[in-house]
């Protein structure tokens, strides 16, 4: 097949055991590598399946400026599928974006606003969340993505990553464990896996700190997992479990992953592992547990994947690791 183009090519990710990561004979673990869409991340699906889906109803058109508070694989996403579709981008970010994705931004073709005060949880996630729509509104001919509430967010997994994965693994399913910050991906997923296996057990991997589930709010480093606000699409009776994960075990995680199969993930693939490492020290019976990895390693050089970084970060015995079931 040849594509028109290479928002085309997002999707189709392939799905690979990890039999050396988790060889334990009474659990099957299958990940889905998101990081090979052509963006780098999963983010990919929800900003073709926004643009798409708004130019084909009309709240896009040709020249439309879409602007999103982002700190990097969304905001890549958005810029890629927004140029190649005639529209433009700019990306709210701020001093936590890594260097790396501001300078992908700019390749991409983004425009960039930096906000610098910090909120009242201490990070800046409030601040962009309030400047994006307050840039919407001044900016003409302006559409507000607004992740965290845009029900397209979770309708793009829904249509294509749990669909895909439906089509890949032929019988049960009986675990998706996956890494939260919006909830779009776990929702979309977990929705469309249901209309085949009801039974299915959703284990959502959040970030100690993030108070997406009500923990209490904390300093955290990796970005893109976990958040400081509650997400409008979640609904939580709809995740059975779920698991909070330091910023330590995330980049323990990360280079287990890589040790043993090769596999070179970002900073919520790691924590991810570490999830699926408790979930499968407590089953009682022969599982079968799909998983996403999100996003690529090389975003990540000089945070899980740098010695002096890791050395920084609190002990993992010392940050909360309870699981919290509905």
């Amino acid at each position: 097949m040849i594509h028109d183009s290479v928002i085309s090519c997002v999707g189709s990710t392939p799905l690979v055991k990890l039999d050396r990561c988790f060889p334990e004979a009474h659990a099957e673990v299958i990940a889905k590598l998101e990081m090979l869409n052509p963006g780098g991340s999963m983010k990919d699906r929800p900003a073709r399946f926004i643009v798409e889906q708004g130019l084909r109803d009309g709240s896009l058109l040709p020249g439309t400026r879409l602007i999103e508070s982002t700190s990097g694989n969304l905001g890549i996403a958005l810029a890629m599928a927004a140029s190649l579709h005639g529209l433009s981008f700019t990306a709210v970010v701020d001093p936590k974006t890594s260097p790396t994705n501001l300078r992908l931004l700019e390749l991409y073709g983004a425009d960039v606003e930096m906000v610098t005060e910090p909120d009242d949880a201490g990070g800046y996630l409030h601040t962009r969340v309030r400047r994006a729509p307050e840039l919407a509104t001044s900016t003409p001919n302006a559409v507000l993505v607004n992740q965290y509430a845009n029900e397209l967010n979770w309708r793009s997994y829904h249509e294509t990553t749990g669909q895909e994965i439906l089509e890949a693994v032929d019988g049960p399913i009986d675990y998706l464990v996956a890494a939260v910050s919006t909830t779009g991906s776990i929702q979309g997923v977990a929705r469309r896996l249901r209309h085949e296996h009801p039974d299915l057990e959703v284990v959502a991997v959040d970030a100690v700190g993030s108070v997406v589930f009500g923990a209490e709010p904390a300093p955290r480093h990796l970005p893109g997992f976990g958040a400081s606000r509650v997400p409008e699409i979640l609904r939580r009776a709809e995740i059975n479990e779920v698991l909070h994960v330091g910023d330590a075990e995330s980049a323990a995680g990360c280079r287990r992953l890589l040790a043993t199969e090769k596999i070179f993930a970002g900073g919520s693939s790691g924590a991810v592992v570490a999830g699926i490492e408790r979930l499968v020290s407590r089953l009682e019976r022969q599982a079968r547990i799909v998983t996403l990895l999100p996003d690529r390693g090389e975003r990540y050089l000089d945070l899980v994947y740098d010695d002096d970084w890791v050395a920084t970060l609190p002990d993992p015995w010392q940050e909360p690791t309870e699981a919290v079931r509905s």
